[in-house]
């Protein structure tokens, strides 16, 4: 397991967290999980662009995405997930911007991030460099004066979810 002090970009993208997103239910206000609609190839990871189901355990609300592919959230107001529009539960505001993520694997990866003062990247010459997911992180989250504050934001959203 990688030391807490170091952080190794792993290249993930947003497209690697988009599988199970945790958003507020329209009915209920409460969580509801929007994930990929059950396949006839179960074993293959499934697509960004496979119908994608709403699920609320909290109310029973079920819905399922009309099918007109997926709109990703481009940083204006609150953040929304790319296949219903609704608002993200794992978000909030703090003084220079919005921090959102789609599920908690995102948040933990941004947590990592954020807490190491040691961040490690692909080499410069990599292609996948500039659209890795910390890469493309607002400065303010990425700055160290801002870390504590950061942390702070990430601990407030992990505890929606007890």
């Amino acid at each position: 397991m990688p030391s807490p002090r170091r952080f190794h970009d792993a290249q993930h993208t947003k497209y690697h967290f988009l599988d199970h997103v945790l958003v507020r239910c329209p009915r209920c206000a409460g969580i509801a999980h929007v994930a990929p609609a059950a396949s006839a190839a179960e074993d293959a990871p499934p697509s960004v662009f496979a119908r994608r189901r709403l699920l609320c355990r909290a109310c029973g609300l079920s819905r399922d995405a009309a099918g007109r592919g997926f709109r990703l959230f481009r940083g204006r107001g609150e953040a929304t997930d790319p296949y219903f529009g609704l608002p993200l539960w794992l978000q909030t505001e703090v003084r220079h911007g919005r921090l959102w993520a789609y599920n908690p694997e995102h948040l933990e990866l941004i947590r990592n991030f954020v807490q190491a003062p040691l961040r490690e990247r692909a080499p410069w010459d990599a292609q996948v460099k500039r659209m890795t997911l910390v890469a493309r992180l607002p400065t303010w989250i990425k700055v160290a004066k801002n870390r504590d504050e950061v942390l702070r934001a990430v601990d407030r959203i992990r505890s929606s979810l007890t």
